[in-house]
């Protein structure tokens, strides 16, 4: 149902519900059918994994792979192991920009959450009472006053010149005004979220003004909930760079490895022809010299 194209009457008797707002018992009944009124997190992936997870790229293993032929040798031949630090410092750095990267999806929906009401003015039993946002349910009847934050989605049923900013929803800045009559398409196929003046949204703040409004959706059924799951569940996809640079990583990581192995061949053909010949001392040079 599209509550903005309803009139007040009809919304009210979608939700079974009265400006006076639910009982006690119907709302706990709602409660325990459609959930806490609260947007849900997605499925976090420990520090640790991401970590390791930015380590299995095959530039990062080759460099790993050095630093420890590095360290190796370096301990075996008493030498410093200032390329194994530095390899690693760049490993390290390298892994931490892309876990900060990567978390930015959850700090979004933390963001989003933050945004939702701590506390609402609702009727209940005939009384406006004062209950956590969390357990509104479809059909409570909310009390609105400049200040406060919108806890769910709602139509508004009373209006007193009442404004509300939307910025976390539309991008527009300056405050709607709030009415309460039914909104006509006019020939349109339907009405821009910023357009729906007879409806409020979890998310927005109510600037100027007061009002009432009945709850239509709360959690991941309201339009910032709609948000927070295309945050959680949108997959990662590369960008035309990021392709050419995954592209160029493999080139780089074939180049890298034929490098090696031509130098350590080339190195060990040069000893074998020397009058010394091949030694474990030439070979652990010329391996390190291709490293």
């Amino acid at each position: 149902m599209k509550e903005y194209l309803s009139s007040v009457e009809e919304v009210l008797q979608e939700q079974n519900t009265s400006p006076e707002g639910l009982s006690s018992q119907e709302a706990a009944r709602r409660l325990e059918q459609h959930g806490p009124n609260k947007l849900k997190e997605g499925k976090k992936v420990s520090l640790l994994r991401k970590f390791l997870e930015e380590l299995a790229d095959p530039m990062i293993i080759i460099l790993l792979a050095a630093a420890a032929v590095s360290g190796i040798t370096a301990f075996i031949e008493g030498e410093s192991f200032a390329d194994v630090i530095i390899i690693l410092i760049v490993v390290i750095i390298n892994a931490v920009l892309g876990v900060f990267q990567e978390s930015k999806a959850e700090a979004a929906i933390a963001a989003l959450q933050e945004i939702a009401a701590a506390t609402s003015k609702v009727m209940r039993d005939g009384k406006m009472v004062t209950l956590k946002s969390e357990e509104l349910v479809p059909g409570d009847v909310v009390i609105l006053e400049a200040g406060d934050a919108v806890p769910a989605d709602g139509r508004i049923i009373e209006s007193a010149s009442m404004k509300i900013e939307e910025a976390a929803l539309t991008g527009e800045s300056v405050p709607v005004n709030k009415l309460v009559k039914t909104l006509n398409l006019d020939g349109e196929k339907d009405i821009p979220l910023g357009d729906r003046k007879n409806m409020m949204y979890m998310g927005s703040t109510v600037v100027y003004g007061r009002g009432r409004a009945v709850i239509t959706g709360t959690g991941m059924s309201t339009e910032m909930g709609k948000i927070a799951a295309a945050l959680s569940e949108a997959k990662e996809e590369e960008t035309p760079l990021q392709k050419k640079l995954t592209q160029l990583s493999k080139i780089l990581t074939v180049l890298v490895v034929g490098i090696c192995i031509v130098i350590f061949a080339v190195g060990l053909i040069r000893a074998n022809l020397s009058p010394e010949g091949i030694t474990g001392d030439t070979i652990l040079s010329t391996f390190m010299g291709a490293v």
